[in-house]
């Protein structure tokens, strides 16, 4: 669960790749031996001397010193099956057992007179490899130039015959026959670069690799001649990234083209979902067959720009892609996660390569048919994405005089956006490629990115400024400018309210649309994937305007070194948080209000006789009657015992709480706000209550219950004035609604109790014929705006 590094003379445990859980501090010199121990590590540095670690205290179990004239420490290694020993090598060539437990030198190899490099453990017991230094056993040549990597296996798992593995710069495998000293197979190709580890698997027929090219493949030997396929790959990008993008709806996948001309899909949920899609290649048969020295030539340089569309995705290609100085545009299949079967370009270059011609910019439509490629010329065309055939171009010979900058298709493929170098938009009808309008910009566009539920298109200028088009009423909305490099790339949030740049000055910046202001700055300068969260989501965010020359601080990036504490007295500009805002228990006197009270307090007061009988059980607990300790008995010569006593079911079990029943706090609460007409007390009683014992409460304001009618009226009172100042607006109709079913019949006959309701009454229609018109001009308005947006 842990892994172990060393930098200098001190030793760090790491738990999950990132975290130090513990720092072993005792050499005096650099560690340059490590060999994991059980529950301890054994670390050996250039002075010779070896310290055994406790994993867990942190503290040492053993220390041996060693003299360099005699033994000085070069190799490591624990024998499998011999406990608490491990076997040392020397740079004069001898060897020692030790057992660590009891601190004793069990054995001593006389060894070769040659420096021991590096033992290993043979797939057999009691057997150790030893590599000695300068001592030539067989010499092998390769015509792929020096051997980058050596890997050598006693045994190999498929037959048992003794293969040595060699790699080169180039990427290539060659498995050698030690025994008849001949090469046996060849694996061309393995990685795109050089080999830089090697390691077969004990007891499988499994070879594990990976190169510069940042890939980690898993090699299986089951086929005939030796050599072996790949079973496992893992890999990510050789080159820096130049266009990430989400795939799909969901935010799962992300879809990463490189410099190394390879198109990546990496997963936010976990590693094991991530997938090459492969390089782009001029011809595939012809790059597996022909010689490495020609594969180079047939593979196309990096992906500039791309776009992806998941509507039609499992029918037939739903990514198109333009390359580093190259005309022809190439489709990929997400499902397949390999280049598609079709290349775009025009049909008069369809014999011939231009030097100087290449696509500049791509757009897919939102259904997936059909693509938009525009040129280095102002050249802009129209493609179908099943066939691939050309369906047309947009202008009389180009659309641009000028090269294209930027494409867009809006979501209902009316509309073709197109900027050029020479400072123009137009706007095309997609179908009849007839030109509708066309502005002239203030600079030459960089690029454009149009946000098809909104309609909002943002266009980024060589002047490091950024303008927002309305493509409806086609006017420039808003115009931001700060950043101090050239634009790389640029997205809308979700719901098209925020603009997101970044730019060649290292930073990105956020602009929030509606208020045209700044409100976010990061800065970064290294090359690599991140992750980052919108605060607003989850807590509270300042949404402040940030100043034009607003310089942002460099913020720590994720590193495998402990935290420093920071002293919070520096020179770091304070940052001031936003007050927290408490929301008043009523925003207006003309406003309705309701209760921040659980739906389960009140809205259940109505049907509590169901609950009660579906919640009562079908018998009652029967009680065991309980025997005397002496059972009596009746005079007599013969002994008799007395019968029990019967209990007399028929005694009535109903008291008269009127005589009987106290006054709670919630009747004298309403004695007292009759005279003093303050209802508040009453209320936060009422409210502190669960739904069974309001019930017991208004039950008990009649006069058999304990009450009085003086009670009865003070609490429909109680309930005017919650109705007169429009709060707890629905606790009022709940309790009103509960004391109406319960003393209804009290009610009737009670003059001044009907009076009091007539009033009630009239308030409650009142108060509903307002709030019936306010939600009807509410959804009125809300169906308009559905409907004219359509």
């Amino acid at each position: 669960m842990l892994i172990f590094a060393s930098y200098d003379n001190v030793l760090h445990a790491l738990a999950r790749n990132k975290e130090v859980v513990h720092t072993y501090e005792g050499h005096k010199a650099r560690i340059h031996l490590l060999q994991p121990f059980g529950d301890h590590i054994i670390s050996v540095d250039v002075d010779n001397v070896l310290i055994v670690w406790n994993i867990q205290s942190e503290e040492e179990y053993l220390q041996l010193d060693f003299d360099k004239a005699t033994f000085t420490v070069s190799a490591i290694l624990h024998p499998s099956t011999y406990l608490n020993k491990i076997l040392l090598g020397s740079e004069q060539g001898t060897l020692q057992l030790w057992n660590i437990r009891s601190n004793k030198l069990l054995y001593s190899f006389p060894g070769w007179g040659l420096a021991v490099t590096t033992l290993a453990q043979a797939p057999a017991v009691d057997v150790v490899a030893v590599g000695l230094f300068d001592e030539t056993l067989m010499k092998f040549q390769q015509d792929w130039g020096p051997s980058q990597q050596y890997l050598f296996v006693p045994v190999r798992p498929t037959d048992g015959h003794p293969v040595m593995a060699a790699g080169s710069p180039v990427g290539h495998i060659a498995l050698w026959d030690l025994e008849e000293k001949k090469l046996m197979c060849q694996m061309q190709d393995a990685h795109s670069t050089a080999i830089a580890g090697m390691s077969f698997v004990p007891g499988e027929p499994l070879l594990i690799t990976n190169g510069a090219d940042n890939a980690l493949r898993v090699w299986i030997f089951d086929g005939p001649g030796g050599a072996g396929r790949v079973l496992r790959n893992r890999m990510g990008h050789s080159a820096p990234p130049t266009k990430i993008r989400y795939h799909g709806l969901n935010g799962e996948q992300i879809l990463s083209a490189g410099q190394d001309g390879t198109l990546q899909s990496f997963s936010t949920v976990h590693e094991k979902f991530n997938k090459s899609l492969g390089r782009g290649s001029i011809n595939k048969k012809k790059s597996k067959k022909k010689a490495c020295l020609t594969v180079e030539l047939l593979f196309l340089k990096a992906i500039v720009y791309y776009l992806a569309e998941v509507a039609h995705q499992s029918d037939w290609d739903g990514i198109i892609a333009c390359h580093q100085g190259y005309i022809t545009c190439t489709t990929w299949n997400y499902q397949k996660t390999s280049m598609g079967a079709h290349k775009l370009r025009p049909e008069e270059f369809s014999k011939h390569k231009p030097i100087d011609i290449y696509a500049t910019a791509v757009d897919i439509t939102s259904c997936g048919n059909f693509a938009v490629i525009g040129l280095s010329t102002g050249q802009v065309d129209v493609y179908n994405m099943q066939s691939g055939i050309h369906r047309g171009q947009y202008g009389k010979d180009k659309a641009h005089e000028g090269a294209v900058r930027g494409l867009a298709v809006d979501g209902l493929n009316q509309l073709v956006i197109t900027a050029g170098s020479e400072g123009l938009i137009k706007f095309w009808k997609f179908k009849t490629k007839d030109l509708v309008y066309c502005t002239e910009l203030s600079s030459s566009p960089s690029g454009i990115l149009l946000h098809r539920d909104s309609g909002i298109l943002g266009i980024a200028f060589d002047d490091f400024t950024i303008s927002v088009l309305d493509i409806e009423t086609r006017k420039i909305v808003r115009t931001f400018s700060g950043h101090h490099g050239r634009i790389n790339d640029m997205t809308f949030s979700p719901d098209g309210r925020w603009l997101i740049t970044s730019s060649m000055d290292c930073s990105i910046k956020t602009w929030d649309l509606p208020s045209g202001c700044t409100c976010s700055l990061n800065s970064s300068e290294d090359v690599c994937h991140f992750f980052r969260s919108n605060r607003a989501l989850y807590s509270l965010v300042s949404l402040r305007p940030l100043p034009a020359d607003y310089e942002p601080s460099l913020v720590a990036l994720p590193s495998t070194c402990p935290m420093q504490d920071v002293d919070a007295s520096g020179d770091e500009e304070p940052y001031d948080e936003m007050i927290e805002y408490v929301s008043p228990a009523q925003l207006g006197e003309q406003l309705v209000t309701l209760s921040l009270l659980p739906e389960s307090r009140w809205k259940n007061l109505l049907n509590l006789n169901i609950i009660k009988k579906k919640n009562k059980p079908r018998e009652p607990p029967k009680v065991p009657k309980s025997a005397p300790f002496f059972i009596p008995t009746l005079p007599g010569l013969i002994p008799r015992y007395i019968p029990p006593e019967e209990e007399n079911d028929a005694q009535s079990k109903v008291v008269n709480l009127g005589v009987l029943a106290q006054k709670s706090d919630f009747c004298i609460h309403l004695e007292e706000a009759l005279s003093t007409n303050e209802y508040k007390a009453p209320l936060d009683l009422l409210k502190s209550l669960g739904p069974s014992n309001i019930e017991i409460e208004l039950r008990n304001l009649a006069p058999e219950g304990g009450g009085s009618m003086e009670v009865m009226l003070s609490f429909l009172r109680m309930i005017e004035m919650m109705l007169n100042k429009k709060y707890n607006f629905e606790l009022a109709q709940a309790y009103l609604a509960l004391f109406l079913k319960l003393h209804l019949k009290i009610l009737s006959s009670e003059p001044n109790l009907l009076e009091e309701l007539s009033r009630l009454s009239m308030q409650l229609e009142e108060t509903w014929i307002h709030l019936r018109a306010l939600f009807n001009q509410s959804l009125c308005v809300l169906t308009y705006m559905k409907s004219a947006l359509l």
